[in-house]
C-alpha cells in the first residue's frame, strides 16, 4: 500500500480530494440616523448589508478528472459588505464556482454522509450557501417607532469539510480480473493507449476510450484495474476503483478463454460487485472470452456449452481481432435494448447514494493520503470581524 501511495502523485488522475470549504457571511445593518442642518430630524437611513457569497459547484465537461483540485486545501467565498448611511446597501460577497467533471459526488468528511453530486455538464448545485445580509435600521421604521436605535447582524457563514468524489460517466464498464486482457480490448476498440503488459495490475489508474460503430456513432467504454477475489475484503487495490462503473449503462465481464473454469471466475466477479453495491446486479451484462486466438473451433463450441446462459457471451481476440465487430454489435444492441433504456431511466430518476461506513471511510483516506487534518484558518484579523463589536448598544457619556 506505500509503494502504491508513493506512485500517485506521479498520475494525472486524481478522482478524490478533501477541502474545507466556507461561505460568505452576510453583513450587518447599519444604525444611522440622518442629520443635516436643513432637517434635523431626517430619521433612520441605515442601509441594509449584503449578503456573503455562496460555495457552488458547477458541472463541466472540460474536466475529467479532480486533478486541478488536488492542492486547493481552502476554499472560501466573500463575506458581505456593511450597511451604510444614506441607506446604503452593503456590498454582495462574490459566489465561488468550483468546476467539477460530471460525475463528481460529494460527502461530508466527518460524519461520510452524502451531501450532493453533480450529474451533468453545466448543472449548478449550491454546496454551501451565503449568509444573508442583515437589515438596517431604515427597514424598522412604524408609526409608532419612528427613530429605531437597532440594526440587524448578519448571518453567519457555513462551513464544511468535504471529500469530492468522481465517479466516471461511461456507457459500457469493463470488469474482470487482473490481466484478463481489458486494456488490450480498449487500446483494440478505441485510440486510447492505455499502459499494456504482461503482469497483473498493469492498469493502475481507470482510463477512457471511445468505441466508434457504424455510421459515424459511438459510445463510451471505461477499464479500470482488475479485481480480484477477496477484493471487497481490502485484496488487491480493493474495490476503490469500482466506483467508476456504477453509473455506467452496461457491464462487460471478461474472463481469458485459457482460464480453468470461465463460468466459476464469471461467478466471483459477481459475487464481488455484489458485495461493493448490488444494485449494480440490475444492470445488462455480458461476457467477452478474451485470448481465443489460443483456442480452435472445436474446442470454443465445448466451452459455450458450459458457459452461463442468462447473458450474451462473445468470444474474442483482440490481438487478432477476432469477434471483434460481433463484441460492438452485442454491446451496441444491449446499450439500445428498450429495457435498458428504461433501466436507465428509474435508475437516474430514484438514484440513491449510500452514506460512507466510517470505518472503510477512514482506510479510504488513509489509502488516498488525504486522512491529515486540514489546518482551520481563522479570519478574526479580518477587520470586518472586529466591527461585529459595533452590533452592541452603546451609550454615550457626557462629561461634566
Amino acid at each position: 500500500m506505500q509503494e502504491r501511495n508513493k506512485q500517485m502523485p506521479e498520475s494525472n488522475f486524481v478522482d478524490y480530494v478533501k477541502i474545507l470549504c466556507r461561505s460568505g457571511k452576510g453583513g450587518r445593518g447599519s444604525m444611522h440616523l440622518r442629520h443635516v442642518k436643513y432637517n434635523p430630524n431626517g430619521g433612520p437611513d441605515g442601509g441594509d448589508g449584503g449578503k456573503g457569497g455562496s460555495i457552488i459547484l458547477r458541472g463541466n465537461h472540460n474536466y475529467w478528472t479532480l486533478l486541478h483540485l488536488k492542492y486547493e486545501r481552502h476554499i472560501f467565498a466573500e463575506h458581505g459588505g456593511n450597511g451604510g448611511k444614506d441607506k446604503c446597501h452593503g456590498t454582495d460577497g462574490k459566489d465561488v464556482y468550483i468546476d467539477v467533471p460530471p460525475g463528481t459526488v460529494v460527502y461530508n468528511a466527518e460524519t461520510g454522509k452524502f451531501v450532493c453530486d453533480v450529474a451533468y455538464d453545466g448543472q449548478e448545485v449550491v454546496l454551501l450557501k451565503g449568509g444573508r445580509g442583515g437589515l438596517g435600521n431604515f427597514q424598522f421604521r412604524t408609526a409608532t417607532n419612528q427613530a429605531p436605535r437597532y440594526a440587524q447582524p448578519g448571518e453567519p457563514m457555513q462551513e464544511m469539510t468535504v471529500i469530492l468524489e468522481l465517479k466516471l460517466l461511461a456507457d459500457v464498464g469493463l470488469v474482470g480480473f487482473p490481466n484478463a486482457g481489458k486494456s488490450t480490448l480498449v487500446s483494440a476498440l478505441s485510440n486510447a493507449r492505455p499502459k499494456i503488459a504482461n503482469y497483473p495490475f498493469t492498469t493502475m489508474e481507470p482510463s477512457l476510450g471511445i468505441v466508434g460503430y457504424r455510421d459515424g456513432k459511438s459510445f463510451v467504454m471505461a477499464d479500470i484495474p482488475g479485481i480480484i477475489e477477496g477484493a471487497s475484503e481490502g485484496k488487491g487495490l480493493g474495490l476503490r476503483f469500482l466506483r467508476h462503473i456504477e453509473r455506467n449503462s452496461l457491464l462487460l465481464f471478461m474472463v481469458p478463454g485459457d482460464t480453468d473454469d470461465i463460468k466459476h471466475e464469471y461467478e466471483i466477479l459477481l459475487n464481488e460487485l455484489r458485495q461493493f453495491n448490488p444494485e449494480m446486479l440490475d444492470k445488462h451484462r455480458v461476457l467477452a472470452v478474451t485470448k481465443c486466438d489460443l483456442l480452435d473451433e472445436e474446442l470454443i463450441d465445448m466451452l459455450r456449452e458450459t458457459l452461463p446462459d442468462d447473458l450474451p457471451v462473445v468470444f474474442i481476440s483482440a490481438v487478432t481481432g477476432f469477434g471483434l465487430e460481433e463484441l460492438k454489435d452485442v454491446l451496441w444492441r444491449e446499450l439500445n435494448a428498450e429495457s435498458n433504456k428504461l433501466q436507465a431511466i428509474t435508475s437516474e430518476d430514484s438514484l440513491v447514494h449510500r452514506d460512507k461506513d466510517m470505518a472503510q471511510f477512514a482506510r479510504e483516506l488513509a489509502d488516498e493520503g488525504e486522512d491529515e487534518d486540514i489546518e482551520y484558518l481563522d479570519d478574526l484579523d479580518d477587520a470586518d470581524s472586529i466591527e461585529e463589536l459595533d452590533d452592541l448598544e452603546y451609550i454615550e457619556i457626557e462629561e461634566d
